[in-house]
């Protein structure tokens, strides 16, 4: 196994042992010198570490102090070698200075510090950004950022200051968490069963979350729920890790409905774009314009056709348009047992439809 040379912070001459060993023997400079037959000026500069031990200075150390001239020799040779170790060290910290100020421009670094990712090393920290972002230099890492930041769902909306630098952080964590998970070998035609079980789980709304990821998993679909970042307003993420699709989701709305839609939504995503290419990959999030793409626009509808068809929502919603507390919240609790989903999940869309999200209700959209 190999080890580890050891970096001494300060590399020790072997004139600093030299003074030692004279003073500790009593013995003053100019007499040495006399006794070794040298210049007085230049034992003290061995003595102040300004000259190096020679063979000819060791073999006369060697018969004056009785101390090897060997000993000397490798007291030299190791001070020297020291000396180049604390020099390539202090490169390499200048380097690493160097790139993670570079680093600091295009990596959300405070906010990983926080999530407890990165330590007191700044090698490790470095490693641990390469890591994150599937990069070994910094020019990757820049180029990484300048190309995703390109992308539609990395610019500024108009309503909310998206930070792209954040975005694009979340979205890399979100895949260097997901690399490590294991679950079961994915199979597209478990479609239908799992959205059965995801409809019976968010009617009952018991230990949603825990029972969202047993279920995710069990057909092959990993599942995380990351906390989004400062001016991330991120709802779902989805995507291919390794062999598996993955959904991920942010709780940026603490609502049973928003969680229900946002993994139906993203498992629109899974089943409609990402078994043809694997190389996508989904962020759902506030767009800078109106309009959004016509994939999002596929998951959306595939999310609402997952909870009630649009002939029935239709049919409610035409006799709806205006809400009345008392017969709306009604029809809605209805339909909701008639469809077998939770109530919150029709309210929620009816917000939506309406573009009205003050409305009050006595309908519980916690989420459990």
């Amino acid at each position: 196994m190999e080890t580890k040379a050891y970096i001494p912070f300060e590399a020790t001459h072997p004139g600093f042992v030299l003074k030692e060993e004279l003073q500790a023997r009593g013995i003053k400079q100019k007499e040495f010198a006399l006794d070794i037959d040298m210049q007085p000026t230049m034992l003290n500069e061995l003595i102040k570490e300004k000259r190096a031990v020679t063979a000819e200075i060791a073999l006369s150390l060697e018969k004056a102090l009785g101390i090897p001239a060997d000993f000397w020799m490798r007291f030299q040779a190791g001070y020297e070698l020291d000396c180049a170790r604390i020099k390539e060290r202090n490169i390499r910290k200048t380097q690493q200075i160097e790139i993670w100020s570079i680093i600091k421009q295009f990596v959300p670094v405070s906010i990983f510090a926080k999530l407890g990712l990165l330590s007191n090393s700044l090698a490790d920290n470095i490693a641990r950004i390469w890591d994150i972002y599937d990069v070994d230099s910094i020019d990757l890492l820049v180029e990484r950022v300048s190309v995703n930041k390109n992308m539609a769902y990395y610019k500024k909306s108009e309503k909310l200051k998206n930070d792209q630098i954040n975005i694009l952080g979340w979205s890399q964590l979100a895949r260097w968490q997901a690399k490590p998970q294991k679950v079961n070998v994915f199979n597209p035609e478990s479609r239908e069963v799992i959205i059965a079980e995801l409809k019976t789980l968010f009617r009952t709304n018991k230990n949603v979350i825990s029972s969202t990821q047993e279920i995710l998993n069990k057909y092959g679909i990993k599942f995380i729920v990351l906390e989004r970042f400062k001016q991330s307003p991120i709802d779902g993420y989805s995507f291919w890790s390794n062999e598996n699709p993955t959904i991920v989701v942010t709780m940026r709305k603490k609502l049973l409905d928003n969680f229900a839609f946002t993994v139906m939504h993203e498992l629109g995503h899974v089943f409609t774009h990402l078994i043809a290419d694997k190389n996508g990959d989904f962020l759902d999030i506030e767009y800078p314009n109106s309009s959004v793409s016509d994939k999002e626009q596929e998951a959306h509808r595939f999310a609402q056709q997952c909870f009630i068809q649009e002939t029935i929502w239709n049919e409610f919603y035409s006799r709806n348009q205006k809400f009345n507390y008392s017969s709306t919240e009604h029809e809605m609790v209805q339909l909701a047992n008639k469809e077998k989903i939770h109530p919150s999940i029709i309210f929620g869309r009816y917000c939506f439809e309406t573009g009205n999200f003050a409305i009050r209700t006595s309908i519980d959209r916690t989420i459990n």
